[in-house]
């Protein structure tokens, strides 16, 4: 669980990237920021003394700008250097929210472009691929395969075929899955995804196809429970007992939530 001194600093370094993005070059950022987690994820050494309470922020500012100095865009190497500068509870929350603020630039990128709800449908699209077809779940998460064949492999399966975004965080989770399973880093970069604009993200399990009425309906309905904007990932599944199950976050909208249930049934009749 991250501590309340790495929240503080994470909620400042969204702030940061926030003010950066206007100017940046959003086609490279997130990649960028990528580039940076890889080298702190790989070098033990830099990323504890990044972290080092006793360092001077400008201290490990200055050590990130050397480091990163003409390999990385202005934007990217100042906006870097400015994290490094706040303070992290543990060496691995820094380089947690290097990620975070990566998924968030590439997801920027697609609003920009306005495809958005595209890459969140892409990031669901591929789980679902993913644990339909265990061959290809077996060989993208193979310790074996080298990571070129795995490139090479989403290039064939994605290319053209998915947002530039989407391949590049679909492309991230396989080749770093930094101790997760597929299906959980897609998953989390998903949530992060949506919460580009404050969404949370529902699973709707279907027994029967929703029209795009309904959808907005059932949309609604849950924004309306929940006080937030709620995206829906929909999947059809006819063994659904009484044709709609709905899962946020941990809580699943079933028999247990009777009331909440029948409440957004009437809301989608209506």
């Amino acid at each position: 669980m991250t501590g309340a001194v790495s929240r503080a600093s994470l909620a400042e370094a969204a702030e940061r990237l926030h003010a950066v993005i206007p100017s940046a070059d959003l086609s490279t950022l997130g990649d960028e920021l990528f580039s940076v987690l890889h080298l702190i994820d790989r070098e033990h050494g830099l990323r504890r003394a990044l972290t080092d309470p006793s360092r001077a922020g400008e201290d490990k500012g200055r050590l990130m700008q050397g480091l990163l100095e003409g390999k990385l865009s202005p934007a990217a190497a100042q906006l870097s250097a400015d994290v490094v500068k706040l303070r992290w509870s543990k060496p691995s929350e820094l380089a947690d929210a290097f990620e975070k603020l990566a998924v968030a630039a590439l997801a920027a990128r697609a609003e920009a472009d306005g495809k958005l709800d595209d890459l969140e449908d892409e990031l669901f699209r591929f789980s679902r691929i993913v644990e339909a077809e265990p061959q290809l779940r077996g060989a993208l998460a193979s310790i074996g395969l080298p990571a070129e064949r795995k490139r090479d492999l989403l290039d064939a399966l994605l290319g053209g075929k998915v947002t530039p975004s989407g391949q590049g965080l679909i492309t991230e989770v396989v080749l770093y899955p930094r101790g997760r399973s597929l299906e959980r880093g897609l998953a989390e970069y998903g949530r992060l995804v949506a919460a580009r604009r404050s969404r949370l993200v529902a699973l709707v399990r279907t027994a029967v196809a929703l029209s795009e009425e309904q959808r907005t309906r059932l949309g609604a309905a849950l924004a309306a429970q929940y006080g937030h904007d709620v995206h829906l990932n929909i999947e059809l599944d006819p063994t659904v007992l009484g044709g709609l199950s709905i899962q946020i976050g941990d809580e699943a909208i079933d028999g247990t939530i009777a009331g909440r249930l029948d409440d957004v049934r009437r809301r989608l009749a209506s």
